[in-house]
């Protein structure tokens, strides 16, 4: 990795520390703002409630703009594959990337500031969190050939449908990220201000594309494991006692699958493993045993979709060679 990518990747994302700490001079344009009560399940509360039809308009007109965009651009370098061989340095179309975020990013805070309207005032939370749950999926789906799916375990499961989902993961990936971006104004609870750094390193994932930096295993685990902190902040601000599922639901996972591909010794294996049982046993044994169940939801959801949906691409693909063999 050249010493341009690694500065120009180091700053990006100290750039997205300070546009997230930035999002604090909000206040002032924010702190009136008269929320609708709490619904319920299926309910996004912070959302204006007094919507129009231009409120509307700027944050699926922006937000449309934004997705065309990231497209562009994936689908730009995957026609021009060839003139990025060197993934060790910049290339044109990543500065355009980085450019085109730092865009949006200060679209979506004149968007806030003006309206404070996202996508979530005609959409229910579900698809927000749907769309992100589906792509942490993929991801364990698409890194299975290389880390295995169950404590290294698994490798060859899904190696015949890793190219396809190489080839396409971006422009889902890519929608997921940029719909979850907007489907939130920029609010300024914890839980938000963590959630709009993590996108922010999302989004330099993205603008990273055929370079070292996207395809760097600590980097990627980082941005994988860090839905736990984020799911546990989320959790805390809003005053649910069911952090702990998120905390070692997503723990269970780094522990049983993502950990595999860093290429640790076996020694720090078993010991964060070992650290991981040690601090659900002690929870636990305060909170009551009969919740340790939550424990394996997160975890029951995301692998079971991942086979289902492995399975079925697997069988898809199957089908497909069948039909091409008999013609």
């Amino acid at each position: 990795m050249s010493r341009q990518l690694k500065l120009t990747w180091g700053l990006s994302i100290l750039a997205a520390l300070i546009a997230t700490l930035a999002l604090l001079t909000l206040r002032p344009f924010i702190d009136g703002i008269q929320f609708a009560p709490d619904q319920g399940f299926n309910w996004y509360f912070w959302k204006r409630p007094d919507p129009d039809t231009l409120s509307r308009a700027s944050v699926w007109g922006a937000y449309v703009l934004h997705q065309v965009f990231i497209w562009g651009v994936i689908a730009w370098a995957k026609t021009n594959r060839d003139r990025l061989r060197d993934r060790n340095r910049m290339h044109p179309i990543n500065w355009i990337a980085l450019g085109g975020t730092a865009f949006f990013v200060g679209l979506h805070y004149l968007q806030t500031a003006v309206f404070y309207d996202g996508l979530g005032q005609d959409l229910p939370v579900i698809t927000s969190q749907g769309s992100v749950i589906l792509l942490l999926v993929i991801v364990l789906i698409m890194e299975a050939p290389r880390r295995g799916l169950f404590f290294g375990t698994g490798k060859s499961w899904f190696a015949g449908i890793k190219p396809i989902l190489i080839r396409y993961h971006g422009y889902y990936f890519a929608w997921a990220i940029t719909f979850t971006y907007w489907y939130h104004p920029m609010e300024l609870t914890g839980g938000h201000l963590l959630g709009f750094f993590y996108t922010f390193l999302l989004f330099l994932q993205a603008a990273f594309v055929f370079t070292r930096v996207h395809s760097n295993r600590w980097w990627t685990f980082t941005l994988e494991a860090s839905v736990l902190i984020h799911g546990v902040v989320v959790a805390l601000v809003a005053g649910q006692e069911f952090w702990t599922m998120f905390f070692f639901g997503f723990l269970f996972l780094v522990v049983v699958t993502q950990m595999h591909g860093l290429k640790l010794p076996r020694a720090a294996l078993w010991g964060i493993a070992g650290l991981s049982v040690a601090a659900m046993l002690a929870v636990y044994s305060q909170k009551g045993w009969g919740a340790m169940n939550e424990v394996v939801r997160i975890p029951a959801i995301e692998y079971g979709l991942a086979i289902a949906i492995g399975g079925a691409i697997l069988a898809g693909r199957w089908l497909v060679r069948r039909r091409t063999a008999s013609a």
